[in-house]
């Protein structure tokens, strides 16, 4: 049997709790007993992500997220989305920078068959992993690519803005989806070693929680986890560190289709895991965190120069966070116009910081989202994972909102003086252009009204 401990109720975790265990081959556990609903969630987290691959061969944490679900040993093809979907449940995963994920939401009485299927293809998917499905799968994140980013309008901002907040070479410099020549590079043996490198146990830490008995789901995962073997030979990821602050503003026009200009940035914020990165999460819900912030009041409501206004923030572990501007403009305005009273309403927080009231607001908002992750019993085994991945202890998914809620006003305060201000960003600036259907159809206007009037 796997060596584990049990946790007690931590203070301020709302009487939630979590057991942690480690088997023999490594691999990491954690079990959080919810017995409100007859439903379980499986969450397997991969410490591999964009930021592990090199120069050339991006994309190949996320063309594995797809091969997952394309076969292993004991089950083909399509077969592990057949079975748990047949047996009630759902099921996904997901590629970041910092890590690969994969889940399902089964009825209690179902969760041994997504532990043995998540079992079978971490111990068996090179016996099915062949040039048919590499292609196969190949082609579906190509797909994927020209759907979600390139073939809709302002889809490769993400890309576009990353490549310019962090220098080229690091690990951060190219997003998880990446690029077509790189896909195509890929060989069927460097994804084999790719796929022995991180899809380890001893890579993973796997949590399930709902309405389970902990000691019979342990005995499960051992003995379907327990005989896989470790693997010793991944390497750490580059270092993701970064100066505080860019040093000066880095901008990019974009000319393209899109419906209306738009005025994009990203700021360079404190890691993930700070006190100060939460001081940054405030600050940014105060000044863009919904229909009650500041650059929603101004631009929208008072001004009405733009149609929406966003500010958000990308938390990140191995890199400096980025704080997400996003603004759409109204018809006619110049983005000019919406950066003077972007750049406005920032120094104006850095100079004031938030008011009793808007400070209320935004703990309030994050508490509301923290809440909403971990009341489900598929966002509280996500946030489990994450916390045991990023930062070594899963506890903490228990408690981050109380750090939130510790952070003071001064501390928001700083937090934009030091780090939101015009030399600390990457700017991404978005001019339509007439699509060459839209200059036909006006090409055929201009002709027709000059043909009625020679008429």
């Amino acid at each position: 049997m796997p060596m584990g401990h049990t946790a007690t109720a931590q203070a301020g975790s709302g009487g939630l709790t979590a057991t942690e265990h480690r088997l023999a081959n490594g691999l990491r556990v954690v079990l959080s007993e919810d017995h409100l609903t007859p439903v379980a969630a499986v969450c397997l987290w991969y410490d591999v992500g964009s930021r592990h691959e090199v120069k050339g061969r991006t994309g190949l944490a996320h063309l594995f997220e797809h091969l997952m679900f394309r076969g292993s040993n004991q089950v083909k093809g399509n077969g592990h989305f057949e079975l748990v979907q047949g047996a009630g449940g759902s099921l996904n995963g997901t590629t970041s920078f910092e890590r690969t994920n994969y889940y399902e939401t089964m009825p209690t009485h179902q969760l041994e068959l997504a532990l043995w299927l998540e079992a079978d293809r971490m111990g068996s998917l090179l016996a099915a992993l062949d040039e048919e499905s590499m292609e196969n799968q190949r082609d579906v994140v190509k797909n994927e690519r020209r759907q979600r980013y390139d073939n809709v309008p302002y889809g490769t901002a993400f890309e576009k803005l990353t490549a310019l907040a962090y220098p080229e070479g690091h690990p951060y410099h190219h997003t998880p989806i990446g690029s077509m020549a790189d896909l195509d590079a890929a060989t069927l043996e460097e994804a084999r070693t790719f796929f022995r490198t991180y899809y380890a146990p001893n890579n993973a830490v796997l949590s399930v929680v709902g309405d389970i008995d902990p000691e019979r789901t342990l005995s499960w995962i051992e003995k379907y986890f327990g005989s896989i073997p470790a693997h010793d030979g991944k390497q750490a990821p580059r270092d993701g560190s970064l100066p505080e602050v860019m040093g000066g503003e880095l901008r990019e026009e974009v000319r393209e289709e899109v419906p209306a200009r738009a005025l994009m940035a990203a700021y360079r914020l404190p890691h993930d895991g700070t006190r100060e990165c939460d001081a940054a999460d405030l600050a940014l819900t105060v000044l863009g965190g919904g229909e009650s912030s500041r650059l929603h009041n101004r631009l929208v409501r008072r001004d009405r120069t733009a149609v929406a206004a966003g500010f958000g923030l990308l938390r990140l572990a191995g890199a400096p966070s980025l704080g997400w501007l996003d603004v759409k403009t109204s018809s006619g305005v110049e983005v000019a116009q919406i950066e003077s009273a972007v750049d406005e309403e920032l120094a104006r927080f850095a100079e004031e910081g938030p008011s009793p009231e808007e400070m209320e607001r935004a703990q309030a908002q994050l508490e509301r989202e923290w809440l909403d992750r971990l009341g489900t019993v598929a966002g509280r085994a996500d946030e489990l994972c994450r916390f045991a991945v990023l930062f070594g202890d899963p506890q903490l998914a228990l408690t981050a909102v109380h750090r939130v809620l510790d952070v003071t006003a001064e501390e928001v305060k700083a937090a934009a003086r030091a780090q939101l201000r015009p030399d600390n960003r990457a700017v991404l600036v978005y001019e339509p252009v007439e699509s060459a259907e839209e200059a036909e159809d006006g090409a055929a206007t201009d002709t027709d009204a000059h043909e009625g009037a020679d008429k």
